[in-house]
């Protein structure tokens, strides 16, 4: 990964910020939040759980200025695809 892009530790933002993050996340996701008696709020209790078993992370872009969850899946598919577009 070029240095463009740095990891975010979840512990280090303020509560209201991870909560909107990771709601942002859910709903780009496409995840029902209808499905649960506890809706988005059981969503992104799970997703604090991924933070912390390091299943997910937050990256952000330094060119940019945003900030998003990724999966490691999302990261690495990213790193690749940025590679591929540095070496045109």
């Amino acid at each position: 990964m070029s240095g463009r892009f740095v990891e975010v530790p979840h512990r280090m933002l303020p509560g209201a910020t991870l909560v909107a993050l990771l709601e942002a996340f859910v709903t780009r996701q496409g995840y029902d939040t209808t499905d649960t008696g506890a809706g988005m709020a059981a969503w992104v209790a799970e997703l604090e759980a991924q933070l912390e078993r390091g299943e997910l992370l937050i990256a952000h872009d330094l060119q940019t200025e945003s900030t998003e969850v990724m999966t490691l899946a999302q990261w690495r598919a990213f790193g690749r695809d940025l590679a591929d577009d540095e070496e045109d």
